[in-house]
């Protein structure tokens, strides 16, 4: 098994990792499937040929709880499997939503601020400023991102286990 990770995949939202193996789709779909249930106490997910989800089961339920999405593909003769780390989706939806209004609004704020200028206006004194709170908004926005992954971090490294481990330990049998 091989294993790719880069610095940039260590600083995004939803970190990222990606792994080879020599095993089929199916064969990879089944040995986590038998993994799975051979930790059942510990992890969670729905696993098929394609894409696999999973979670590790705990008593909190925060707003990152992560979950490991775990996609399979073939390349160059080789099995490649995907890993995402991330939330729930609809907490995802929702930091997207929020960056993608505070963006919106910062462009506009920004934007009647330097119309304000072109044409020597004083109507949107206040545009200026808008668009700084905008931009704040988005720093606190990833702020509560990342205070999430930090908060998460054990769970994050146990599913990084599984996904070594339930390669590496079929990958040995066969």
């Amino acid at each position: 098994m091989n294993t790719e990770e880069t610095t940039l995949d260590k600083i995004r939202t939803r970190p990222r990792f990606r792994m080879f193996t020599h095993l089929s789709k199916e064969e990879y779909a089944e040995n986590l499937k038998k993994y799975l249930a051979e930790h059942a106490d510990e992890f969670s997910g729905n696993i098929n040929k394609e894409v696999a989800t999973i979670c590790v089961k705990t008593n909190d339920e925060g707003y990152w709880k992560p979950r490991l999405s775990l996609r399979v593909e073939i390349e160059d003769d080789e099995t490649s499997i995907r890993g995402i780390f991330g939330p729930s989706s609809a907490v995802w939806t929702f930091f997207m939503f929020l960056y993608f209004s505070f963006s919106i609004l910062w462009m506009v704020f920004f934007s009647m601020y330097y119309v304000e200028k072109q044409i020597n206006s004083q109507e949107f004194p206040w545009a200026l400023n808008a668009s700084f709170a905008m931009l704040l908004c988005i720093a606190i926005t990833y702020a509560a991102a990342r205070f999430g992954q930090h908060k998460a971090k054990d769970e994050m490294l146990k599913l990084r286990r599984f996904a070594e481990e339930s390669t590496l330990q079929f990958e040995k049998i066969n």
